[in-house]
């Protein structure tokens, strides 16, 4: 029987071609899906946060919180970053053609991704420069940073970089970009924002770049650490180049122009920000404890805080930057000076520069500065005894420390180094606008880094005869007496019960004589310190406190006789307040550092309104200014317009001052001359001057330097000749506004008077006498 034969060799079907196809397409669009579906879930943050619309739109910028001075000049900031916005109209176009030539070549051609450049980095790996355009990089620095170098995350993050430039250039304008690009871009070196970078590496605003600075700074902009120009100014330059290239090859720079530009050398105008230099450094540490409390008051609009350091705050101040600067130069010529008499004088004192302080008194003295030490909290926190930490301050340690010539490095014991600062003169200045309360002027001490301590608000120190003043007002208040009534100049003795005084008390005159007769003129501007004693006694103490407290003083004043001769500590801020309201018709106006402060979109959130009251009338306050005009035209101020000098006058920096306007002003000495003050008062400026050691037991020898006619008077002189210089300050050199009807007597009429010892030129003034009758207590 025949078996049928199976085939088992059939060959399998061919495919054509359209199975490849199918195959391909399947392929494509499943990636196209899977890679649209990335997208998608990226975009909606599956794949790690993205950033929301409010984000885009108010992204954080970590701004610096910028100080802005009367004058609008930028005198400081607050910040973590130093960053500092400007708009696109700021920028120089020259900068913005190197950024695009250099980064972004089809910036205004693509929509945040620029395809070929892309395209071009996938085909060549990434290993001929990246495909990022300026918007990529803006989202980078905004949102996530550099970023994993992990392959998987990295593409993860590209991805979402993508997709947040797109929405940037959706939401904000070509030129929006650019301006964001420039504030958020580092430049090293406390440089963060090209306003801050332009400012550190060359001293001025971005607009005044010339072509070479802005490609350097575009230059660093690749690797800043890398092409830092403090350190590499060779690679920095050949950088520099590169972008000078690629504006000529843009079109954006004429070759030629170019060609010059690239034999030009680096040159830097370097100076790093920091919150130690510049000027109004004790202002704007004041500000900065001011600003501590106002973001506890003032809030934003979702409840949270205010940051200064982070939120790009603008503080519109009252400070006036060329009126802080020449006060600052006065200060600095003047103490710089007076220091070398004061080294010269302790040369052959032991126990420099204490003055009749006993071993005991020097020890506690010393111990209190070694436990306010930076060195002692330092080994206190690292668990060190109180034995160990002594001994320390006995062992030579290598130093840098002050010197008025700079900065000096060298070797000695802490305990050295405590009595070496305590030889340095202090001073504290403040200037302010009688009639709005406007302070132009704060210098809080001689050197920020090293003397922290404010001696415009914090130091109150004892005012001596710079208070005699508010005694004299209180008299002619109270017991309507006139500068031109006379009192007896002679001994007096205020008996113990009196006016709560424990023991009789006898004042006595700075040079143990008596006068007579004065005016009251005239006891003013010598300073007559009987004088001031019958004044209180019959007006009582607690109406001159009272007094002085309308004026603005916030000083514990004793209701003693004794505050008469200025026994009283008050700060250089409420002395110039104080003195201010005399010029201002005897209204007293709180003392105004803030004009307003805006958010870094511009909006007003804080305006400063005036504090004011009535204290004396507008007579009265006049009067007052006629006797401290007393002061400046015959007594302890007269050296403001004479031309004579004498013993003592090197030290008087900058004199002669030959002041012809009318001056009211008063100078301070306190008791071994600890202090030395001068307030002057023009119509439109009142300034207040203190000059003494950080402790009263370090002082000056004897009066010729100690006084204050010495000590501070020149700082003043030299300030105000500085600002009558100054047209654009418009300081007044007027006269005082008198009061129309005036009904207190204030000009003086003299006769001659040819045996006068205490008279200036032989006359003495021809006025009302009013004795009080309290010869002798």
């Amino acid at each position: 029987m025949a078996t049928k034969k199976n085939n088992t060799n059939k060959t399998a079907p061919i495919k054509d071609i359209e199975y490849y196809k199918k195959k391909f397409w399947k392929i494509f669009f499943y990636t196209l899906g899977g890679v649209f579906l990335f997208f998608i879930l990226a975009s909606w943050g599956l794949m790690g946060s993205m950033p929301s619309f409010e984000e885009l739109e108010n992204p954080n910028s970590n701004l610096a919180t910028e100080i802005i001075s009367a004058d609008g000049v930028t005198i400081g900031k607050f910040y973590n970053e130093n960053r500092t916005s400007i708009k696109y109209s700021d920028l120089p176009q020259h900068l913005v053609k190197a950024l695009v030539a250099t980064e972004d070549e089809r910036f205004y051609e693509h929509s945040g991704i620029d395809g070929r450049r892309t395209v071009g980095a996938v085909v060549r790996l990434g290993t001929n420069g990246g495909a990022s355009t300026l918007t990529q990089q803006l989202a980078k620095m905004l949102f996530h940073g550099e970023g994993s170098r992990f392959l998987p995350f990295r593409v993860i993050q590209k991805a979402k970089e993508w997709i947040i430039a797109v929405r940037l250039e959706r939401q904000y304008t070509k030129n929006e970009i650019i301006a964001m690009y420039f504030n958020k871009a580092d430049f090293v070196n406390t440089a963060v924002g090209i306003r801050s970078a332009a400012k550190v590496y060359f001293g001025k605003e971005p607009k005044d770049l010339t072509i070479d600075e802005s490609a350097m700074l575009v230059g660093m902009l690749t690797n800043p650490s890398y092409f830092n120009p403090v350190r590499r100014a060779e690679r920095v330059k050949t950088r520099r180049n590169v972008v000078l290239n690629q504006m000529v090859r843009n079109g954006v720079l004429d070759k030629a122009k170019a060609e010059a530009l690239m034999k030009k050398p680096i040159t830097l105008h370097f100076h790093p920000e920091s919150h130690t230099d510049g000027i109004a450094t004790y202002f704007r540490e004041y500000l900065r404890d001011f600003m501590k409390e106002w973001v506890k008051e003032n809030k934003k609009p979702d409840g949270s805080d205010y940051d200064i350091y982070t939120d790009g705050l603008k503080i519109y101040t009252t400070i006036d930057s060329r009126m802080q600067t020449y006060a600052e130069e006065a200060v600095t010529d003047h103490m710089k000076n007076l220091q070398e008499e004061f080294w010269s004088q302790q040369k052959t004192n032991k126990n420099a520069p204490f003055v009749n302080l006993n071993e005991g008194e020097t020890e506690r003295l010393m111990q209190r500065a070694r436990k306010n030490s930076d060195r002692w909290s330092i080994m206190k926190s690292d668990d060190k005894s109180d034995e160990e930490i002594e001994k320390s301050f006995d062992v030579k340690t290598k130093m840098r420390v002050f010197t008025w010539k700079g900065e000096k490095d060298t070797v000695m014991t802490p305990n050295d180094s405590i009595r070496y600062y305590k030889h340095f003169l202090q001073s504290g200045v403040m200037a302010m606008e009688p009639q709005t309360g406007h302070v132009k002027v704060w210098v809080g001490g001689i050197n920020y880094k090293h003397f922290q301590y404010d001696h415009v608000a914090q130091g109150a120190r004892q005012v001596g005869s710079t208070f005699k003043p508010f005694v004299y007002a209180t008299a002619i208040e109270q017991l309507g007496m006139s500068p031109c009534d006379s009192i007896l100049d002679s001994p007096i003795t205020i008996p113990k019960g009196r006016h709560h005084v424990t023991a009789d008390w006898t004042p006595n005159n700075s040079n143990g004589e008596y006068r007579g007769m004065v005016t009251l003129k005239k006891a003013l501007a010598l300073s007559i310190n009987t004088v001031s004693a019958k004044l209180i006694d019959r007006v009582g103490p607690e109406a001159v406190v009272d007094l002085t407290h309308k004026l603005g003083v916030k000083s514990d004043i004793p209701a003693q006789p004794s505050i008469a001769l200025g026994a009283v500590e008050i700060t250089v801020q409420d002395m110039v307040a104080a003195y201010s309201t005399f010029a201002n018709e005897g209204v007293y106006i709180k003392p105004q550092v803030i004009s307003k402060i805006e958010d870094k979109n511009g909006v007003v959130l804080y305006e400063t309104v005036p504090d004011s009251h009535d204290v004396l009338n507008k007579d009265i306050a006049y009067a007052v200014l006629k006797l401290l005009e007393g002061v400046t035209e015959s007594g302890s101020g007269a050296r403001l317009r004479t031309e004579g000098g004498g013993n003592g006058y090197n030290r008087v920096t900058g004199y002669p001052y030959v002041f012809k306007n009318p001056i009211a002003g008063k100078t301070g000495t306190t008791q071994n001359q600890s202090d030395g003050w001068f307030v002057g008062m023009v119509p439109n400026l009142a300034t207040g001057v203190w000059v003494g050691n950080e402790d009263r037991s370090a002082h000056f020898k004897g009066i010729t330097y100690g006084q204050g006619a010495t000590a501070a008077l020149p700082i003043w002189a030299m300030f105000m000749k500085k600002c009558y210089g100054d047209s654009s300050l418009h300081v007044s050199m007027e006269d005082f506004k008198r009061p129309p009807n005036l009904a207190i007597k204030v000009d003086c009429y003299s006769r001659v008077v040819k045996d006068s010892a205490d008279t200036e030129g032989g006359e003495e003034q021809d006025t009302d006498e009013f004795d009080l009758g309290m010869n002798g207590g």
